[in-house]
């Protein structure tokens, strides 16, 4: 290799070291006598005291929970069969809903322009309301609430509601045709289905009537089919008995306190699924706590996410970066929502939203960073993205070619990791890493704990 290839094409300045999550983390371990000096003796400390470590990043992360339990994990050395936290109490939704009340928790936009934006009050009273439904309908701990919708708030919403209670939570987009839904769904008996009317994607608008009465009339388990609009343009229709429009589900409640259902720590939370290329897809089950902790790690440690940074990632319901993106309401950030193509109604009009929202991480897949750069897009000449820090990169291998792209064309002071995960552990086995420079081609490093 020469040198000039082993030039690193970012690398961070100390200003950013010292005001890293990680470097607070090391200074925080220091005063419970852990002393560590950089981020690779904390990696290998972290390997070698995966015990220690998760119950530091409990404690540093201030998880809400009725109670922690003495033990931190039983059986470790089991694979499956370890369990971790096994006596911890936690509610999943409240550590997403904890933070300043009039701070920013959602922004959205649609394709057709459609646009939200909900406070964090705002947020807590809709979950409330919902929540309170859900409880009216039947809904108990263990329940499972399944989704066929696109990324607006409504589905944050839904998902919060019900895991405020105990529910299991499963999703697929609106794209997805009525077998794939029925394959996935019709495995896991769901009480509750949240659907959207109808969708946009392309300059297109696509009716979900259809497609939702199929579904409604072959999952026989389904008490209430909860319709939602997708803007106030759309119309109720009647397609089943089981049937109810969003408004008048919700219409007898007003916003009270949440009574929180503690779960234990290692209680279902989602259910996703394989891809079913070789057969019916199967399901992965995350836990309450696994999902929680492993998220905040990411988003603390690895993408040095905080307070009030306004976050984005390209994702639909049916991918794990969904659930990703919305955990990123635990460290008290604004999530960025966004419903249609990348490429409508011109090819970098993601790069449109991140100028305009301020976004501080943009994350989307690798792919759409090719398709940039095959169509030689000068970003960084269109838009003001001053206040962008972090760029991430999934779903496929980002090659050498797009990371020069990213610095040549999109930003030159940025941080791009290209991260590396997958939905049977709904996250990441390698990441990005504030401290490290990058290297074209390069992923950064392993997670730390793994």
């Amino acid at each position: 290799m020469t040198e000039l290839e082993n030039t690193p094409l970012w690398s961070p300045s100390e200003e950013d070291i010292v005001n890293s999550n990680i470097t607070k983390f090391i200074s925080y371990l220091s005063q419970r006598e852990i002393n560590l000096n950089d981020y690779l003796e904390l990696f290998l400390w972290a390997e070698e005291n995966p015990e220690i470590f998760y119950d530091m990043l409990w404690d540093f992360s201030n998880i809400v929970s009725k109670s922690k339990g003495k033990q931190i994990v039983r059986d470790r050395h089991l694979m499956p069969g370890a369990k971790w936290f096994p006596d911890a109490e936690l509610n999943f939704a409240e550590n997403l809903m904890i933070g300043n009340e009039e701070s920013d928790a959602i922004i959205f936009e649609g394709e057709d322009f459609t646009s939200k934006k909900l406070t964090r009050k705002e947020l807590v009273e809709q979950v409330s309301i919902l929540a309170q439904a859900f409880k009216q309908d039947g809904v108990k701990s263990g329940d499972r609430i399944v989704a066929y919708m696109p990324n607006m708030p409504e589905t944050v919403i839904a998902m919060l509601a019900a895991t405020s209670l105990g529910a299991i939570w499963s999703s697929c987009s609106p794209d997805f045709g009525v077998q794939g839904v029925i394959d996935r769904f019709g495995q896991i008996k769901p009480r509750i289905l949240i659907a959207c009317e109808s969708y946009f994607y392309n300059g297109k608008k696509f009716d979900s009537y259809p497609k939702i009465e199929e579904i409604v009339s072959k999952l026989e388990t389904l008490k209430s089919v909860v319709i939602v609009p997708y803007n106030e343009k759309s119309k109720e229709k009647i397609i089943s008995d089981r049937c109810i429009w969003w408004n008048k589900y919700i219409k007898n409640f007003t916003p009270e306190k949440i009574n929180y259902k503690y779960m234990n720590f290692n209680d279902p939370l989602y259910i996703m699924y394989s891809s079913g290329t070789t057969g019916a897809p199967k399901c992965i089950v995350h836990s309450v706590g696994g999902t929680l902790l492993q998220h905040i790690k990411e988003h603390v440690f690895h993408t040095n996410i905080k307070n009030n940074d306004k976050i984005f990632y390209f994702t639909t319901c049916g991918w794990m970066m969904w659930n990703w993106l919305i955990s990123c309401l635990a460290s008290k950030s604004t999530i960025v929502l966004y419903d249609g193509s990348p490429f409508y109604p011109n090819i970098d009009y993601l790069f449109e939203i991140a100028e305009r929202e301020n976004i501080n991480f943009f994350g989307t897949g690798a792919k759409y960073i090719d398709y940039l750069r095959q169509n030689k897009l000068n970003i960084k000449k269109e838009y003001n993205l001053s206040k962008l820090k972090t760029i991430a990169s999934t779903g496929s291998p980002l090659v050498q070619e797009s990371f020069n792209y990213v610095y040549d064309k999109i930003k030159n002071d940025v941080h791009l990791a290209s991260i590396s995960g997958g939905t049977d552990i709904v996250s990441c086995f390698m990441l990005g890493n504030p401290l490290k420079p990058v290297h074209s081609g390069e992923i950064q490093c392993a997670g730390l704990g793994m």
